[in-house]
């Protein structure tokens, strides 16, 4: 590869991460090269599990040198998001105690919980915890740990120690990635042994999150898609993709 195509993927990379994605035609015009030529880039990229591909443009991989924060996050999909949250709520069924992921569709899982019945929510987010804090019949136990400034949510022994003296009745679990070959994954071992010892502890798991998490596999790998009793995402996954992913065992809810 030249040196000129070196830094030109450099710069695409660079792109996505600063805007969330990239498009072709913008890629084009910027770099001033063919658009055959930007495509080739991307795929390229994918190989590498840099960029997932998208018609038209891509976006970019979450990984162990690369992760968005939480306020980008609430930026990025926002309305998809809370098509899948709202869905994901109504998942709760009879749960007494709920565990709830750090992250922002998480987050927008715990607003759309009912405030009417007694409910124990246990998560290591402070946002989270702050959201549901004056909610009169919920009880929130917050995960004490090193707080991470991007996502500020817990992490370490001293989070999943606490995590592991807990039955929960139903985990409401995120990830950067999943993948029917690597299944879910996070960029950082320290929050995927959380991630791990919350559905180690749930007697029911539902996996929330939008269509661009699909396909896309990350640094650390905390669980099995056969782990999960329903996957929630929109209608932006295709339906035969979302079949594929049920023949491992879950119920796939589109919304």
């Amino acid at each position: 590869m030249s040196v000129s195509a070196e830094q030109r993927r450099r710069e695409i990379v660079r792109a996505a991460r600063k805007a969330g994605s990239v498009d072709v035609t913008d890629l084009s015009a910027r770099l001033g090269v063919a658009k055959e030529t930007v495509r080739r880039d991307l795929r390229a990229l994918e190989d590498h599990g840099l960029v997932k591909r998208t018609h038209g443009g891509a976006y970019p991989v979450e990984s162990a040198g690369f992760e968005t924060t939480l306020d980008f996050r609430t930026t990025m999909h926002v309305p998809e998001k809370r098509r899948i949250a709202e869905a994901a709520a109504q998942l709760l069924g009879d749960a007494e105690t709920v565990f709830i992921d750090e992250g922002f569709t998480p987050q927008l899982i715990a607003e759309c919980l009912p405030h009417d019945r007694p409910l124990t929510v246990v998560t290591a987010s402070l946002v989270t915890a702050g959201a549901l804090a004056l909610a009169e019949r919920t009880t929130v136990l917050l995960l004490g740990g090193r707080l991470r400034a991007g996502t500020l949510a817990t992490v370490d022994h001293w989070t999943t120690r606490m995590l592991s003296g807990f039955v929960i009745d139903l985990a409401f679990i995120g990830a950067n990635g999943i993948s029917r070959e690597h299944g879910l994954t996070t960029p950082d071992p320290a929050v995927g042994e959380v991630k791990a010892q919350a559905v180690r502890a749930a007697r029911r798991r539902v996996f929330a999150g939008n269509h661009t998490k699909f396909g896309a596999s990350s640094f650390c790998r905390f669980a099995d898609v056969t782990d999960f009793e329903t996957i929630v995402t929109s209608t932006l996954l295709p339906a035969p993709e979302a079949h594929r992913y049920s023949l491992l065992g879950p119920q796939v809810i589109r919304v």
